[in-house]
């Protein structure tokens, strides 16, 4: 919850817009500002005071103890300008909720935190359990020291400033190490413990067997991803409550999908109860990974027959592929989730000219793998590889990924072995729909005409079928020096359907500083002053100019009321 704290009543208007956003994250605290700032940050996870900083420093300094658990509290000015991280900017999440604040508010948010002000990812927000000197480390990449990153398992990190030695170190690793000076030790949810259950098994039993079986392996138990198990034992408490205090979550699994896992130590006694030869292994095994630990029973002091048998193994974290949308060109039409992809990926794979209009955004230590025109294959093969080694990866394009653009050939490439992200954008077609006016009004359909990879035959086809539908038309790629009669042969075809004084607009580099456009007819357009940098659109047979501006009707036809009725 975040508690909520003003004391004037500009203060209090902007703290309304913000609790009416978020109404079930938010609580409102009203009275004296000294004990709603009290109250507020003893029940509370965050804390949004609508206060001057100075005055909110003196209320929260006394209240102060421990940094990994004390809430996070922005300040906001009562003119609602800034929102301020002030305390906890990671371990309370304050940093996160500035930036959140000040979308709803219409703010700056102010961020002082040193890796966040720099765009380094901090160590202690990578979202997994960090051990160590992060501070020391942090220092140590802030001022270009240095810092080696010893990978011992396979996960997508997000960018880091990293080098193969150095006299400060990042481990990543599930066993269990003793700590150098210097380092830093992140644990990655890497490991998955099957367990097996007879019926009314004793919690400490289960955790004892678990726990002692990751120790005596040499592992982590920071680095537990999840307990799974048979759907049958799903409830069975001893299982559930051992989840609950490992802090993990409880995934089970149909006795038929259990039974298909190749196991080392397949039982009768298992088959007989739950329908599967193994629970504990097959469970562990079933979405794959290394085996670390075979089954194994519990011990019970009184002698008397186990109760419980676990298995554990290394699940190793999935290569992460972005696929993303760069728009048109125009930085404010590049989508805030595409900016999040772009800081997230540690590899980055695209067109130069692409990487260079969002260079500025990439975090330090960002891998950039970029070619030349015409490398579109081997683009989208080098992205899957990246992924496919653990790595998170953006593949970046303009317009939308996925129109004529990079998706299509990395999903190719890509099975089931990693996962995919499509983040959408701003296409060529829609950005110079909006500097048109409305052409885009009615059904519409985009062909692209380059025969580098289309026969000139599935082109015209698609043309021709695109004219007798009466569809608007947007033309990619129209015309190169080396393709300077695909365009007029199109627009004969569409000429054989609409009138000459059909609107046809044409826009140059859409959104960009050197953008152009202009309103033309069929008739009267040249295609000599059409280049692969122009999207051409030719509207249908309703598409009109009015005022300047081409508009194809939306075509409803407003039924009118039925007579008698009220």
């Amino acid at each position: 919850m975040i508690g909520l704290i003003s004391a004037t009543a500009a203060g209090a208007a902007a703290r309304d817009r913000l609790a009416a956003a978020w109404p079930d994250r938010t609580r409102v605290y009203e009275g004296p500002v000294a004990d709603a700032v009290r109250a507020a940050f003893a029940q509370c996870e965050q804390l949004v005071c609508f206060l001057a900083t100075g005055a909110v420093v003196r209320l929260v300094a006394p209240l102060l103890d421990d940094k990994a658990a004390d809430p996070g509290v922005v300040c906001v000015d009562e003119g609602g300008r800034f929102a301020v991280s002030l305390v906890g900017g990671h371990d309370g999440g304050a940093n996160d909720l500035a930036r959140e604040v000040a979308d709803v508010l219409g703010a700056e948010p102010v961020v002082t935190t040193a890796t966040d002000a720099v765009g380094l990812a901090g160590l202690d927000t990578l979202g997994l359990p960090v051990e160590g000197d992060v501070a020391a480390v942090s220092r140590a990449l802030l001022d270009g020291e240095a810092v080696a990153l010893r990978a011992e398992v396979a996960w997508p990190l997000p960018p880091l400033p990293v080098a193969d030695e150095g006299a400060y170190t990042i481990r990543l690793t599930d066993r269990l190490v003793e700590r150098a000076g210097r380092e830093v030790v992140l644990r990655p949810p890497t490991l998955v413990v099957g367990v097996g259950a007879s019926k009314g098994a004793p919690v400490e039993e289960v955790l004892a067997l678990v726990e002692g079986a990751l120790r005596e392996a040499g592992l982590s138990a920071a680095s537990l991803a999840e307990l799974a198990t048979v759907d049958a034992k799903a409830e069975e408490p001893g299982i559930v409550e051992a989840a609950r205090r490992l802090g993990v979550p409880l995934v089970t699994y149909a006795a038929q999908e259990l039974a298909r896992v190749d196991v080392p130590h397949p039982s009768d006694a298992p088959l007989a109860a739950v329908g599967t030869p193994s629970v504990a292994e097959a469970a562990a095994l079933v979405r794959g990974g290394e085996l670390l630990v075979p089954k194994r029973k519990s011990e019970r002091a009184d002698g008397r027959p186990a109760m419980a048998t676990c298995a554990v193994v290394r699940r190793p974290g999935r290569g992460r592929l972005a696929m993303v949308g760069l728009g048109p060109g125009a930085r404010d039409l590049l989508t805030p989730r595409a900016k999040a992809e772009l800081r997230r990926a540690s590899v980055l794979v695209g067109l130069d000219q692409y990487v260079d209009q969002i260079r500025d955004l990439l975090r330090p230590g960002t891998r950039i793998l970029q070619s030349g025109l015409g490398a579109e294959e081997e683009r989208a093969r080098t992205a899957v590889a990246e992924a496919r080694e653990g790595r998170a990866v953006a593949l970046i394009g303009s317009g939308d990924a996925g129109v004529y653009a990079m998706a299509s050939p990395a999903l190719a490439e890509a099975s089931d072995d990693i996962d995919v992200v499509g983040v959408p954008g701003v296409t060529a077609a829609l950005a110079a729909g909006a500097i048109l006016g409305a052409p885009l009004g009615h059904d519409h359909v985009s062909i692209s005409l380059s025969d580098l990879h289309t026969p000139w035959e599935v082109i015209e086809r698609r043309v021709r079928a695109a004219a007798e539908a009466d569809l608007v038309v947007t033309f990619y790629n129209p015309r190169s020096r080396g393709r300077d009669w695909q365009l007029p042969k199109a627009l004969a075809i569409l000429a054989g359907h609409r009138e000459p004084t059909t609107p046809v607009g044409v826009v140059r580099n859409a959104s960009r500083a050197d953008e152009s456009s202009r309103l033309t007819t069929l008739g009267a357009l040249d295609p000599a002053t059409v280049d692969m940098m122009t999207v051409v659109t030719v509207g249908n047979t309703a598409t009109r100019e009015i005022a300047g501006r081409m508009v194809t009707p939306r075509g409803y036809r407003w039924q009118a009321p039925q007579e008698g009725a009220q």
